[in-house]
């Protein structure tokens, strides 16, 4: 993590109901600059719906959410400014090519100099060479990657992620977590994101945040290996979900 613990989003007491039925319960937690932070939880957990909650894509049930110190409800245009999303189950208009289809978002963020940071973000993942590629021609790993790219094209503040790597070959995902790690580094990137890679999470994450509806357990890798005296996040991920 770099730096000072400066908190530049904050989630206090957050539930979401669908009809009767809670999906995310009076979830608190906060997310400093620089760091990087991986929900953990099983299908259903609730960490697809704590993300699109943070974004304003579902209105919580209960709840206050802060982003660089400005409540979402009521600030959310000039904050989505600032951060942006990347998931496997976002697909991009697969009738633009690579190129055409980050052009689109470079304008929709007012990137400075769009040409300029689209050649950018395709280097950074990979992708340049394939720039005048339909985008339907892309492999599942290719999509991916030029998901990414698109996340990182404003140059966001707060970057969320949900499944980041899943269907990368295993190169590519390393390059990946290499990159997310070194813009945290340098350029205070935070990042909140969501995998089912355990190895990942560990390697990746300054704080893991494990999630059931509620928050069950909170803290470093290693803190929360020697609070429930365990050797490896597996084995961690049974005991405080009661596997």
């Amino acid at each position: 993590m770099s730096g000072s613990l400066v908190s530049i989003l904050k989630v206090e007491g957050l539930s979401k109901k669908f009809d009767n039925v809670y999906a995310l319960k009076g979830v608190s937690f906060e997310l400093s600059r620089g760091e990087i932070l991986g929900i953990l939880g099983p299908n259903g957990a609730g960490k697809t719906t704590l993300i699109h909650s943070i974004l304003g894509l579902i209105t919580p049930t209960e709840g206050r959410i802060k982003i660089f110190g400005k409540e979402l409800r009521g600030n959310r245009v000039d904050i989505l400014k600032r951060v942006n999303f990347a998931a496997n189950y976002v697909l991009l208009p697969f009738s633009l090519t690579l190129w055409e289809n980050l052009m689109v978002y470079a304008f929709i963020y007012e990137v400075e100099n769009p040409p300029k940071r689209c050649g950018e973000v395709l280097e950074l993942f990979e992708l340049y060479h394939l720039r005048n590629m339909l985008t339907r021609k892309l492999s599942s790993g290719q999509m991916m990657r030029l998901t990414l790219a698109k996340a990182m094209i404003n140059d966001p503040e707060i970057l969320f992620l949900d499944e980041p790597t899943a269907g990368l070959d295993a190169d590519i995902a390393k390059k990946t977590r290499q990159l997310l790690k070194s813009l945290c580094k340098e350029r205070g990137l935070s990042v909140l994101y969501t995998t089912h890679n355990l190895l990942e999470m560990q390697e990746v994450s300054d704080r893991v945040l494990f999630l059931q509806r509620e928050v069950l357990a909170a803290g470093t890798s290693t803190d929360l290996l020697n609070r429930y005296n365990v050797t490896n996040l597996e084995e961690l991920f049974f005991k405080v979900l009661g596997k």
